[in-house]
């Protein structure tokens, strides 16, 4: 991925732990990395095809000193969240945030804080069993699509199957969506559980009935293995109401682990 580089912009600001820091003010020096492809731009010599890194330091400028934040991080946080979604061809932004005058009592030249932050694909499992079952995944995807900090960019067909597990219950309505976004695994984890239970999902029996069931299914090429949260899911290559779904949508993307693609592990099932 190309690079462009805003290196020591200066603003003023007001930022700070301290009341006299929100009140008086301070320098703040702001580097930006936004990773971007230039190569459209550069054959056609049209700006259209790239970032305007004036546009991206006005934009900045205007940001930080039209907000107050106690800490750099926050600053550093929420500006690199606001640059992601203000202009699209940004892939992911790097950012230093530097204070030159930080009150510590002490002589130093300057505290910083860095912090990289992007946009990432998820896939996510949708089933539902119980009542209106393709209202709760419709609402699933609505509710994901509403946030600011996620898109939804393809959904699969829905498709009646066979309850798994061994527990008699009703047939399930499967599906499967592509998502762009900017949170991080556990978050995203967290905000699925938020929309289960929007549709009063309740967790009494394993793979019992349910309401909606929402999964990660992949999020970039991670591999996590924790208690809370494993990725890629851990049985997504046993289970044709997963792949059907998924090969409908991205029929290439390859398992983190096996190599294998989606459409190899549905032949495989």
């Amino acid at each position: 991925m190309d690079k462009i580089t805003i290196h020591h912009l200066e603003i003023f600001a007001n930022h700070g732990v301290y009341p006299e820091e929100n009140v008086l003010g301070q320098k703040f020096v702001i580097s930006a990395v936004l990773h971007t492809s230039t190569r459209k731009a550069g054959i056609t010599d049209n700006l259209e095809y790239s970032v305007n890194y004036g546009e991206v330091s006005h934009f900045i400028q205007e940001f930080v000193t039209g907000h107050t934040w106690k800490l750099l991080e926050s600053v550093a946080e929420q500006l690199a969240q606001a640059l992601l979604l203000k202009f699209p061809l940004v892939k992911q932004a790097d950012l230093e945030i530097e204070k030159p005058w930080a009150p510590i009592g002490l002589p130093l030249d300057t505290v910083s804080v860095k912090i990289s932050r992007g946009w990432h694909t998820a896939y996510i499992a949708l089933g539902s069993n119980m009542g209106d079952k393709k209202g709760y995944l419709d609402m699933a995807v609505k509710r994901l699509d509403e946030r600011k900090d996620c898109q939804v960019k393809k959904v699969s067909n829905y498709l009646v199957t066979a309850p798994y597990g061994g527990v008699e219950q009703d047939d399930f309505l499967n599906g499967a969506l592509e998502l762009k976004t900017l949170l991080e695994p556990e978050e995203l984890l967290t905000v699925l559980h938020e929309i289960e239970q929007e549709a009063n999902r309740v967790r009494e029996i394993h793979w019992g009935p349910r309401t909606l069931d929402l999964d990660i299914l992949l999020y970039d090429d991670q591999v996590i293995d924790t208690p809370e949260l494993h990725i890629p899911h851990i049985e997504m290559h046993l289970r044709d109401f997963v792949l059907i779904p998924m090969a409908q949508i991205a029929p290439w993307k390859r398992h983190p682990l096996t190599g294998k693609t989606i459409e190899e592990m549905r032949k495989n099932v």
